[in-house]
């Protein structure tokens, strides 16, 4: 019979189960990843890393634990994966070698498969010494994530309502997202934009260094608070907040009456925007000096974007030449204001999911001047929310008299045709074409825009998944989890 101090395994057998269970992990995954691709049934984006956990519970941990850089956590309502985008590029350009769930599986199951994509078959990831891990990842997920990753850093990038049968309120995100901040190593940099106050209001729960950016050319905003603002409130007194400048949503030069309460100084910000119909330009102030970048990408939100990464590539260390390259060199990313050409017509893929997100789209849709045509497809599957009220809290009032042709799609099409009716779309102008069904909603909304013209597709996510893979496919494009 064994005592209490007596073991059923040799001395340095634990290790090599752990190494054999990781080891197992890894292969099936990339068996699985090999497999979904093949017979096109997914990217491989999600699946294999579920399949890694169900073998080795330890897997994000140990593979990412082999990146000699660390990691870097993005979060956040909007934004995340045009940030993570725009941040891999200038890692690039300072020569590393990144790390990433660059099609956008932002839970831990997409995590491990990225770190699984990395690793060799034996489980090991090369060229370790060079590797940083940049994931973005899902508000909800954060704690569980930076748990078993251990970031260097975690960015911030703002905090709107979106998916309420998911997250709740943005109230209840706010305060996961506090918990886990207090949770991080003390060497850990928290990024946060202090345009936001939500996000701002982080800054009490670090340990650690704490990185501020915020967007000081006020030109692009507003003199008060959209419908869709989300934090009116000071959150150290609960008093109303009043703005000296708006940028979209509740982002802006804020502060409280009452207790004084005030938007931070930022230590990177944004001091000059300008955006066209097809890209945008950018002076960024860094610690150390200016960065000047032209984007494929426009709309002040894409702005923030771009400041976000640098803020960033300035919390890890990465030069200010590093910065500049990788923006002025960036491209969009899927369904990201994605352009493709077919038909002889312009297709401009905008995913939009909540309020804030989509009436920043449709002011840069209506910011050209023309009259547009227009491909907007709702749909209420899980990874949407089921819950498609928000549709009531976006501003599609802008579209009145400035659009040539409608045509509306997916699963919810009569909801968003209603909504629409009531913004004064049907009837005065360009008449809604509902068509539920998105292949036919697509050839149809092709066909009245005119030749040379742009069609801008406006889906929710899993819309967004399909029509992007008809379009990719009429256009000669590849997967999207093929996109860098």
């Amino acid at each position: 019979m064994l005592n209490s101090s007596s073991s059923l395994v040799a001395p340095g057998c634990s290790y090599n189960i752990s190494v054999i269970q990781r080891t197992a992990a890894v292969a099936a995954a990339k068996a699985t990843a090999a497999v979904s691709r093949r017979f096109r049934l997914g990217g491989g984006t999600a699946l294999p890393g579920l399949v890694a956990e169900r073998i080795d519970p330890d897997v994000i941990q140990e593979l990412s634990a082999q990146l000699n850089l660390g990691s870097v956590i993005i979060t956040g309502t909007n934004g995340k994966t045009t940030t993570a985008r725009l941040l891999r590029s200038i890692v690039k350009e300072a020569g590393l070698k990144p790390v990433a769930n660059r099609a956008g599986s932002n839970m831990m199951r997409g995590i491990a498969a990225a770190l699984v994509d990395a690793a060799s078959w034996s489980g090991d990831i090369a060229s370790a010494e060079r590797r940083l891990g940049i994931f973005e990842v899902d508000e909800a997920t954060l704690p569980l994530v930076a748990n078993a990753v251990r970031p260097r850093a975690v960015l911030f990038t703002n905090l709107f309502r979106d998916q309420l049968d998911r997250y709740g309120e943005v109230e209840t995100v706010a305060a996961v997202w506090r918990a886990a901040v207090s949770e991080l190593l003390a060497e850990a940099t928290v990024v946060l934009n202090v345009d936001d106050p939500s996000v701002a209001a982080l800054a009490s729960a670090a340990e650690g260094r704490v990185v501020k950016y915020g967007m000081e050319d006020t030109s692009s905003g507003a003199a008060k608070l959209e419908h869709a603002a989300d934090a009116r409130w000071c959150t150290a007194c609960g008093s109303e907040l009043g703005y000296a400048a708006v940028m979209y949503g509740h982002l802006g030069h804020w502060r409280c009456p009452k207790c004084g309460n005030a938007r931070p100084e930022p230590d990177v910000f944004c001091g000059l925007f300008q955006t066209g119909a097809n890209g945008s330009h950018v002076t960024l102030k860094l610690p150390g000096g200016l960065v000047e970048a032209s984007l494929p990408l426009t709309g002040l939100y894409n702005a923030y974007n771009a400041l976000a990464a640098a803020a960033a590539a300035a919390a890890l260390g990465l030069g200010r030449a590093a910065v500049q390259r990788g923006l002025n060199s960036a491209t969009a990313g899927f369904g990201r204001q994605e352009r493709m050409f077919v038909g002889g017509r312009d297709v401009q893929i905008m995913l939009a999911k909540n309020p804030a997100g989509l009436n920043q789209v449709l002011r840069t849709i209506t910011a050209n001047g023309s009259e547009a045509d227009l491909l907007v497809l709702l749909n209420d599957n899980i990874a949407d929310g089921r819950d498609v009220s928000w549709i009531w809290d976006v501003d599609f009032e802008l579209l009145e008299g400035k659009t040539h042709s409608v045509t509306v799609s997916g699963v919810r099409a009569w909801d968003m045709a209603l909504r629409l009716k009531y913004a004064g779309i049907d009837g005065g102008g360009a008449t809604t074409h509902v068509e539920p069904e998105p292949a036919q909603a697509l050839k149809r909304a092709l066909s009245a825009t005119p030749e040379g013209s742009t069609l801008y597709v406006i889906p929710t996510y899993t819309a967004m998944l399909e029509v992007r893979d008809l379009l990719a496919r009429w256009a000669g494009r590849g997967a999207f989890w093929e996109a860098e």
